[in-house]
């Protein structure tokens, strides 16, 4: 199908995106397009006027600077699957890269624009919840900062001003001692996750300093499981530790029963996956300490 008519607009600048939303009700800012033209062909919305930001310089880098890594509106998916950084410093980002979709969709898909479409099925909402990210919004009155975590408040729905853009995401530096990675549940290579875990943990001392948790597609957003964060925070990294962290991150999840599985399945699915998921990162942050 067709998508409808619509205005295209190709600003050269943040200012003249966030002055070309504010202008154009009903406005939407275009990345990689890679949510919003399938949206739009299968007529589900209808745009009157879409803000392409892909002439807009200094958007598509990916930098540690001040302590925490950068990675701007314009990164894809494929360009953070090939970074070195990721793949050393920040193992959860690395590892979550090539999971998203497929390589179509990587090559011209971004990840602040995941971010934004809100969908609770998105890979990167619950590997950037885990990691503590947030993102940079600019809009008439400037720049603000926004956790990931406070981004969507329902699917697709998310706290962002009509006439904000995200130019950025920020993830602090999480350490050597720091281990991470993202598992994901699919029919088939590409595909949606019947459900998916982020983990992320800091050793100190022998002990879990910190610790970041999240889910994918069992909640109406992604979910954070801060009780299964609580319970590892603190204690020694091993079996019963994880056994009961992963139990809580099965309690927090509120899946819905579909034809990719029932409720029950689903939530058997994050208890097993957040298991395998740290015992892999906290092997890994136990290395980083040798």
């Amino acid at each position: 199908m067709y998508p409808p008519r619509f205005d295209y607009l190709a600003p050269s600048s943040v200012e003249e995106v966030v002055a070309a939303l504010g202008e154009h009700e009903g406005a939407k800012v275009m990345a990689g397009g890679q949510s919003l033209i399938p949206v739009l062909k299968l007529r589900i919305a209808s745009v009157d006027t879409v803000v392409d930001i892909n002439g807009v310089p200094g958007l598509d880098g990916i930098e540690e600077e001040a302590g925490e890594l950068r990675i701007g509106a314009l990164v894809r998916h494929a360009d953070a699957e090939r970074s070195p950084l990721l793949a050393s410093r920040y193992g959860l980002l690395g590892s979550t890269a090539p999971l998203v979709s497929d390589p179509l969709v990587r090559n011209r898909g971004t990840i602040c624009g995941s971010l934004a479409h809100a969908d609770p099925q998105g890979d990167w909402g619950s590997a950037m919840i885990a990691a503590r990210a947030t993102v940079v919004a600019r809009g008439p009155s400037g720049e603000r900062t926004i956790p990931v975590e406070e981004l969507a408040v329902g699917p697709f729905m998310t706290t962002l001003a009509p006439d904000e853009v995200i130019t950025e995401v920020r993830v602090p530096d999480p350490g050597p001692r720091t281990g991470g990675t993202y598992l994901k549940l699919e029919r088939r290579v590409g595909d949606y996750a019947t459900a998916a875990v982020a983990v992320q943990v800091t050793l100190e001392n022998g002990h879990v300093r910190e610790a970041g948790i999240a889910l994918t597609g069992v909640g109406a957003t992604n979910l954070r499981a801060a009780a299964a964060e609580d319970a590892l925070r603190g204690s020694e990294p091993g079996e019963a530790a994880i056994r009961e962290a992963a139990s809580l991150a099965a309690a927090a999840a509120d899946p819905q029963s579909d034809h990719r599985g029932s409720a029950e399945y689903k939530r058997n699915v994050v208890r097993v996956f957040c298991e395998r998921g740290l015992r892999t990162a906290i092997s890994a942050a136990q290395a980083g300490q040798e």
